[in-house]
Parts: structure tokens; sequence; C-alpha cells
């Protein structure tokens, strides 16, 4: 009998690693339990800046910080759970950055974030009905492919510039002053040390770059070269504690303005459009290249399953990290901008590197994808950069003689914008 339940723990665990075989297919894939299970804590160290840095930004908007939190990690979990049962890919999913970036920009052009919230419900309805009937990967397909490199890289150096800004880099920023500040000099030591470590493929990188610039901020409150002065924006580094219930989402929980939205006539419908742009392309970017470093693609170098998992995406391994996450609120809550800036900053240069894939040879596609890149990070305004970049495209391909090169969609895009132009 002794024998018997000391057997019983091993009958569980291998039933258990049969059931999860059978479900997901591990030894069709050539991976095991224990392997998945290790890389998914990798995932996850290497995601969970955005607990940090998605809060951080939003905040700036008028949004609670802790429903933030909460609401970052719990997307994740949804996105993630829906990816592995939706497609059965090892993809975790969480907050894009430039969306939220996009957001928070929109916010500081004078629109309530109730409002921006409402173009995110319709722009994410929208984009679950492309999906489902395959709209959405026509309508990206009809972008040029220069343009859509040069959003990439544009969104990455707008997402660049909030970091520098949320350091106190810019007088926009929340410490505006000398390059000689505390603030200043700790993120640049924080983007210095995530160089260093993505050099040496440590994992996690920026996770652990933003930890070790939030602990130099500890040491520097401590010895009183950071000090706390909460009415120009430096509040104390200390956590209130570690653990803590997961902050509630009440306050920014269904807090929809479909009044002012509708209000605001052809103006919403262009930032649902913009929306649902960047949405498009940050996911479709990055799904296919988180994909091929996979081996997840077939052999004519597409994704199976692509619908599937665009739909996870669109509704919302690693998620059980996530939801444990839920329960750290006060160390995440209280890192401070300039901890979260070198992430920014590291972030934009992996967008960055789109660049090297725009064909600058022809004028009529580099001249549109320098507009786009360089009025989204000196207009605060990806949409702009959209704008200028669709349509100087357009122009530059009728007047230059290639008409049949533009997809009826682009004329579509373009009309839009220049009714924008018209009317606002």
């Amino acid at each position: 009998m002794f024998l018997f339940w000391e057997a019983v723990p091993q009958i569980i665990s291998i039933g258990r690693e049969n059931l999860l075989d059978k479900f997901f297919k591990l030894k069709e894939h050539g991976t095991d339990v224990k392997t998945e299970i290790l890389a998914g804590i990798t995932t996850f160290l290497t995601m969970a800046y955005i607990l940090a840095v998605n809060p951080s930004i939003l905040s700036s908007t008028g949004m609670d910080a802790g429903a933030l939190f909460t609401a970052t990690a719990l997307a994740a979990i949804i996105g993630t759970l829906c990816m592995a049962f939706f497609a059965n890919y090892p993809i975790a999913l969480a907050s894009g950055m430039g969306l939220n970036a996009f957001f928070a920009s929109i916010v500081a052009g004078g629109i309530s974030w109730q409002i921006v919230l409402t173009a995110i419900l319709i722009e994410g309805i929208v984009f679950i009905l492309l999906t489902f009937f395959r709209f959405r990967e026509a309508i990206v397909n009809a972008i040029p492919t220069n343009m859509k490199y040069a959003i990439s890289a544009g969104i990455g150096l707008f997402i660049a510039v909030i970091g520098l800004s949320n350091a106190g880099v810019f007088s926009t920023g929340l410490l505006a002053g000398a390059y000689t500040s505390v603030q200043v000099i700790l993120c640049t030591v924080g983007v210095i040390v995530i160089g260093f470590m993505l050099y040496k493929k440590v994992k996690g990188a920026i996770l652990w770059g933003i930890l070790i610039t939030y602990a130099l901020g500890i040491i520097a409150q401590l010895i009183g070269w950071y000090v706390p002065n909460p009415e120009v924006g430096a509040y104390s580094l200390y956590p209130s504690g570690i653990f803590s219930l997961p902050p509630n989402i009440a306050p920014i929980f269904f807090k929809f303005d479909f009044a002012g939205a509708f209000g605001m006539g052809i103006d919403f419908l262009v930032i649902c459009f913009a929306f649902l742009m960047v949405d498009m392309f940050d996911t479709v970017g990055t799904l296919v290249g988180v994909a091929s470093q996979g081996n997840l693609l077939d052999k004519q170098g597409k994704l199976p399953k692509a619908k599937q998992a665009l739909m996870a995406d669109a509704l919302g391994t690693t998620a059980v990290m996530f939801g444990l996450a839920l329960f750290l609120s006060p160390l995440f809550l209280a890192i401070p901008g300039f901890a979260t800036a070198p992430a920014l900053i590291i972030v934009g240069l992996m967008m960055l590197k789109s660049i090297l894939k725009i064909d600058l040879s022809d004028y009529s596609e580099a001249v549109p994808a320098f507009l786009a890149i360089i009025i989204m990070p000196v207009t605060s305004s990806i949409a702009d950069g959209m704008m200028f970049g669709f349509i100087s495209w357009v122009v530059l391909k009728l007047v230059s003689g290639q008409p049949k090169k533009i997809h009826p969609i682009m004329y579509v895009v373009s009309a839009l914008f220049i009714l924008k132009l018209i009317f606002a």
C-alpha cells in the first residue's frame, strides 16, 4: 500500500503530461512539458516590462494607474490563452507599445480618454469582423510594403521620444532640466545596461534593465541624490509593499463616451481608422516575425492557422505568469518613468530597424516613407505621419506615371485623410 501511494504523484504527473501532449501535440512539434514551461517563463521575463510601462504611459492621460495595471495583466492572460487554445501556438500576447503611445498622444491633443477608449472599442469590433471575414489580410496587403516599414519605424521613433521625455530630457518631460539630473543619468545607465544585456543575449534583458534602473533610483533616494518632490512629478521610489490583491479595474472599466465620440463626426472616424491601421501593422508584423523565428511558417512562408492566431490577438503558455504578476502590483506601480524610459528607447530602436528594409533608391517610395517616419515623432501623432505618408505616396505614384501600383483601398484611405484635413 505504501508503494502504491508513493507512485500516485508519478502516475498523476504522467497522466497530466499525456493529456497536455494529446491536446497541444507537443511531441509532434518536437517539444515536451518541461521545455514549454521553461520557455513560457523565459517569454514572460521578456515581456513583463509591459506591466510597468503600459500603466506609466496611459496614466498620463488621467486614467487610474492601478486599474491600468490590472487591465494590462488581464489582457495578456486572455490573449495568450486564446492563442494557445484557438491556434495552438506558443506565442504570448500583451498590450502593444505603438497603440498605447498613440492613445496617449491623442489624449494629449485635447480629446478625453473616455472618447479615445470608445474609439478602441469600435476599432476592436471592426478588427474582429475583418479578421473573421479575412478582410484584415486584404487591407494589410493593400498598403505598400515600404509604407508598412515606415509606419513601424516612425512609431519606434515616437516611442523613443516618449521615453526620453519621461526621463526629463525634453522640456515637455515630467522633469525638465539639465542633462545632469539624476533621472536623465539613471535613464542613460538603464539604456546601456539593456543594450549590454541584449548584446550578451540575456533573457528578459528589458525587464532586468527596468528593475536595475529602479534599484539604482532607490539607492539614489537613500543617499539623498534623488529627492522626491510631488509638485514636479518626482514621487518617492519606495514601494508600499510587494504583494497585494489586484487593483480594482472599476475606474476605467466600460468608461465609454459615445455621445462625445459621435459628436466629433468625421474626426472620430479618422481616429478609429488610424487605430485600426496601427493595430493591424503592429500585430501582423510582430506575429509573422515571431513565427519565423520560431519556425512556425510553412514552406511558402505563410503562417498556418493565421486566422485563428489573428482572432486570438483581436480578442485579447505565459498566461499563468501574468496571473501571478497581478499580485505584485505595489512593486510594478512604484517603478518611475525614468526607469521605464530605457525600455521605451530600446523598443523604439527595435522598431526602427524596419527602416533598413525600405527601398530608398526609388524616391516615389522613399519620400512618402520619410515623411511618415519623421512626422510621427515631430508632431507626436502617428495618425498625422500616416496621413502625410499615404497622401504623398498616392500623389507621387500618379504624377510619376505609376497609377497601376495604387490599390483602390489606398485611394479610399487617402481620401479619408484629405477629408480630415479639410474639416479639421
